[in-house]
């Protein structure tokens, strides 16, 4: 299942391709959440890759955390009745990434 389409996918890489030149730390807004119907787990991603499947944003597993997620592998995931990760199509980001992850800490899971 795709998660992103070409317009998700070029806010991402814009956001990625401007770190990289820069050089320079950016605390975007989120651009998409993704989450498992079916569990806890949940995503926010800010950025996409050059290789356009390594995305960077704050994961929750059952623990918060900044890192990297390939979309390849979000996208084949299939849980319990062959359900796959769906897209929040209702997300509406209203703080920065950072702010994200401080209240996930303070709170032991996103709050999106």
């Amino acid at each position: 299942m795709k998660l992103l389409n070409q317009e998700l996918k070029a806010k991402l890489r814009a956001n990625w391709n401007k770190r990289v030149q820069d050089g320079v730390e950016h605390d975007y807004q989120p651009v998409v959440k993704i989450f498992n119907p079916l569990g806890n787990s949940t995503w926010i991603f800010t950025e996409l890759s050059d290789d356009e499947d390594t995305l960077f944003g704050l994961c929750d597993l059952g623990y918060p955390e900044l890192g990297y997620a390939s979309l390849e592998e979000l996208e084949s995931y299939r849980g319990v009745w062959g359900l796959g990760l769906e897209r929040d199509f209702g997300f509406t980001p209203n703080k920065t990434l950072s702010q994200y992850a401080d209240e996930a800490r303070k709170e032991g899971r996103i709050v999106a």
